[in-house]
């Protein structure tokens, strides 16, 4: 794969229970592609992974979250896994750091699960998006329209529904952050 994003900075916002491919497949690929890749989380050390509903691996904590400046990343990548992103929602510098690329028109990927922290920043008003099927209602009343495909793209946002579509989404990622910042983004109280 081409370097298509030489100079860039991808923060990775995951805490303990993310789903590991949909972590370490992603960030591999960011990091194929040129870019520099940072695991943020409100723990330090490491976090646990899960392959579905077994232990996986651990993965390293680059920043902690109370330390991280979202203005330092030009992209941001949610992955899901049940727990992880239901934990960040609870948690407000979670939301605050999200919020950031939102309101900034940063490109964002999140995947299965990851699209729930995105409801409590703001980030679905107005979007077209995928996700893993049980959260279809929660976006829809968070004002998004939902469709069951491997890889939604809307104004910077790649959403993915499961670890079958990583290929699609990672492709459709790299494409998006490679673009960068997106002009015509739309904020949530439009």
């Amino acid at each position: 794969m081409a370097q298509t994003l030489t100079g860039k900075t991808v923060a990775v916002l995951a805490t303990d229970g993310f789903e590991q491919v949909e972590l370490t497949e992603p960030v591999k690929a960011l990091r194929d592609a040129g870019a520099t890749v940072q695991v943020v989380s409100p723990k330090t050390g490491k976090i646990q992974g899960w392959n579905h509903h077994d232990k996986g691996e651990t993965v390293a904590v680059d920043v902690a979250l109370d330390r991280a400046d979202a203005a330092r990343y030009d992209a941001l990548l949610l992955p899901g896994g049940v727990i992880n992103p239901d934990a960040l929602r609870l948690e407000p510098k979670a939301i605050a750091f999200v919020k950031s690329f939102v309101e900034s028109g940063r490109p964002i990927a999140a995947i299965c699960h990851g699209p729930w922290t995105l409801i409590d920043a703001g980030g679905v008003r107005g979007k077209r998006m995928t996700s893993w099927p049980s959260l279809q209602t929660d976006l829809r009343n968070a004002g998004a329209t939902w469709t069951d495909e491997p890889v939604v793209t809307d104004h910077g946002l790649v959403t993915s529904r499961k670890p079958d579509d990583i290929p699609a989404f990672c492709r459709k990622m790299i494409e998006e952050f490679a673009e960068g910042r997106h002009a015509g983004h739309r904020h949530a109280a439009e």
